[in-house]
């Protein structure tokens, strides 16, 4: 391996170190945001190159290239609160929100109510029932394990609670809130789920194997900027040597 091809090797493995770093420093930083779901970064490998006809020479294994981070839905732990605008979802789906670029979706569900008695994120953003934004007027708010909401004893509309067919495309738009991303991606009913008023969702980020992987990381980019260091150096002295026989 000449040293300009060990120099990529090198530069390719910090380059991947420092995107898994970002990605993980990201999931710490919200590990105590409800609803959050971690992202994890997706490697792939690149087809190797064929033989050069000119140079006879096979280049060596390709590096692994940052394919994009990829959500895991598995969801946190409930954590009771005892505020009763605290709704959680034990099993699959999502809370709808409206937003102004459409219905997003949602694993937090830490509501609040506005001024005109709407049913909302702590954004602000309406919260979706099955006929549209839930209006609460009177005190005693009460959300059944189906998602059916009562004020005062009087049933008010039922939360929109849903799938998406293919959770892996949905794209994070911030504040916990998702959207539907490419083609063939769409809404879809859910069963088995169960809403626990009450309770929020927290982040399924654990906090212990995101700071072991963080060391162990840096400990890699570390390496991996020695390597550089050596190389830059190799080269240098090559080129002064080169210059000197001349």
């Amino acid at each position: 391996m000449s040293l300009t091809q060990a120099m990529y090797a090198a530069s390719a493995g910090a380059f991947n170190n420092q995107q898994r770093l970002d990605v993980l420093a990201n999931n710490l930083a919200n590990i105590n945001t409800p609803g959050f779901k971690e992202d994890k970064l997706v490697f792939r490998v690149p087809v190797e190159k064929e033989r050069d006809s000119q140079t006879d020479y096979i280049q060596g294994p390709p590096a692994p290239l940052p394919f994009g981070a990829r959500t895991d839905f598995t969801q946190g732990i409930l954590r009771h609160t005892d505020n009763a605008m605290d709704l959680a979802l034990d099993g699959d789906g999502f809370f709808c929100v409206q937003t102004p670029g459409g219905t997003h979706y949602t694993r937090n569900g830490s509501f609040s109510i506005n001024g005109d008695g709407v049913l909302t994120t702590k954004e602000g953003l309406p919260v979706l029932g099955k006929g549209g934004e839930i209006k609460i007027d009177g005190s005693n708010f009460h959300v059944d394990e189906g998602g059916n909401v009562s004020v005062d004893g009087n049933e008010v509309g039922t939360l929109k609670i849903v799938t998406v067919s293919q959770p892996g495309f949905l794209k994070k738009m911030g504040n916990t809130l998702f959207a539907l991303s490419g083609s063939g991606v769409a809404e879809e009913k859910v069963e088995g789920f169960k809403v626990r008023q009450g309770y929020v969702e927290t982040s399924n980020v654990n906090g212990i194997k995101v700071m072991t992987e963080m060391i162990d990381i840096s400990r890699s980019y570390e390496s991996y900027q020695k390597v550089i260091q050596f190389l830059d150096d190799a080269t240098k002295k090559s080129i002064n040597e080169v210059g000197r026989l001349a």
